[in-house]
């Protein structure tokens, strides 16, 4: 009885401790780490995944036409105890009218001869008796044709379209994870700067209501200054909010277990290299890179090989076959056997005449072709203005970002003077309020200079694909 109740407290104790385990899950990551795990495990990672898979699919298939084709068959025919009535008077015997084979045609060179059976009771009545019989077939053939081969081709260009689409989509799911991991590094340091602005204000509220207390001052100051404090409050509350929101934004970036808790290892200054920003300004654009104008040069090809398609109507049809079939009659006499064993076959068709519709689709591919290089073209320029434009939104980020940070720095040191004025009676609540104000002001500048930076970072790295 001790023992059972010993088990069953350690069932229990493992099921609790693999609950808290389930419910206290962390992810300790760093940058490159939760690019990687979202790679894996993120969903559209995955469609992505399997439309690659599908596409390789999707080529076999279109090759497997060209492929010989083999089927089997087994036929089956009772006609009941029918029995052929050859005529003729049914006194004399068959098997002495009939000779013993007749030629029936040819096949090619070869020729169909068939076999009257020897005398039997059917045949002694004047017929011959049709037997239930079963015909085991076997046939290959193979048909090939222009658009076969052009469409295997039109395929591994969609596979390559495919792939690279794969690749866009990784680029863009790394990149979506910098983005959201930033954002939540910058708010989590927003949250320390605003706790620590609140604690200097709540000292200073506490001093000025004991000056209240003693005459020194008066209420309508004190009264500022809880406001100011509940701003403060009601501030960061919401970036806790917001910070809260970013973390399960993130948990679906990287396609994690929505109740996990994550943990980020890499710092703001780790990710935000001034240097690495600076040498990606002078790196030079080379344009086959880019995912965009990859998938515009294999669409161009796509074009192109349609106009090959569409010449391919023209093209003849070339077929072959064989077949071998062996039959057998169930009854105790061979029957009426005319079901050659070996039989091969070839056929060339050619279309002549449709009224004009394939040329018509031979202009029509060719319009479509134009379309796509002057699509790529296009595309080409504004790629390049694209490279330009983002170069300077990089440079403007940075410059922003050293003046924010500037900024910031100097508006710490304004509070931190001004408060200590205040509690020594130099300065007025006022003053404490607008330091204050500024140094929130100060703060949510940063943050947006922070985030252009990495914006701006990420959108030319995906440019260049770096």
């Amino acid at each position: 009885m001790i023992l059972k109740r010993v088990i069953v407290a350690l069932v229990v104790t493992a099921g609790f401790s693999y609950v808290s385990a389930q419910e206290g899950t962390t992810l300790r990551l760093s940058l490159e780490e939760a690019q990687q795990y979202a790679v894996e495990h993120n969903a559209a990672m995955q469609n992505a995944d399997l439309e690659t898979k599908k596409a390789e699919l999707s080529k076999w298939k279109t090759l497997s036409t060209m492929l010989p084709q083999v089927k089997a068959g087994f036929d089956y025919q009772n006609m009941c105890g029918y029995t052929m009535n050859l005529g003729g008077r049914s006194s004399m015997s068959m098997a002495s009218m009939m000779p013993e084979s007749v030629t029936l045609g040819t096949l090619g060179t070869f020729p169909l001869t068939f076999n009257f059976p020897a005398s039997n009771e059917s045949s002694e009545s004047g017929g011959i008796a049709m037997n239930p019989s079963g015909t085991f077939s076997i046939t290959a053939s193979i048909a090939l044709t222009g658009a076969q081969i052009v469409g295997t081709m039109l395929q591994k260009i969609a596979q390559d379209m495919t792939d690279i689409s794969r690749k866009q989509t990784e680029q863009e799911t790394r990149s979506n994870v910098k983005n959201v991991y930033v954002s939540i590094l910058v708010m989590e340091q927003t949250v320390g700067l605003l706790d620590s602005s609140l604690a200097n204000m709540e000292r200073l509220a506490a001093t000025s209501q004991s000056a209240v207390d003693v005459g020194a001052a008066e209420q309508v100051d004190a009264d500022k200054l809880q406001v100011q404090v509940a701003s403060l409050r009601s501030s960061i509350n919401s970036t806790r909010r917001s910070l809260q929101m970013l973390h399960n934004s993130l948990l679906l970036q990287l396609g994690a277990d929505v109740d996990a808790q994550i943990e980020l290892t890499t710092t703001v200054d780790d990710i935000l290299s001034l240097e690495n920003a600076t040498q990606l300004l002078g790196r030079g654009f080379d344009i086959e890179r880019n995912y965009n104008y990859q998938l515009l040069e294999q669409n161009e090809k796509l074009a192109k090989r349609n106009v090959t398609m569409a010449w391919m109507d023209f093209t003849p049809t070339l077929s072959a076959y064989y077949q071998y079939s062996a039959k057998t009659y169930f009854g105790k006499d061979e029957g009426f056997n005319m079901t050659p064993p070996n039989m091969v076959g070839a056929n060339v068709s050619l279309p002549l005449f449709t009224s004009g519709s394939r040329l018509a689709n031979v202009k029509s591919a060719k319009i479509d072709y134009q379309e796509a290089v002057n699509t790529k073209q296009q595309t080409e320029d504004g790629l390049r203005v694209q490279y330009n434009q983002l170069r300077y939104d990089l440079a403007t980020a940075l410059e922003t970002y050293d003046i924010q940070s500037r900024n910031l720095e100097v508006t710490q040191r304004v509070f931190n003077n001004v408060a200590e004025k205040y509690r020594y009676g130099r300065a007025s609540s006022l003053e404490v309020t607008t330091a204050s104000t500024d140094i929130i002001s100060a703060q949510s500048n940063y943050i947006q200079a922070v985030m252009s930076v990495v914006s701006a970072q990420i959108s030319l790295e995906n440019l260049l694909n770096n």
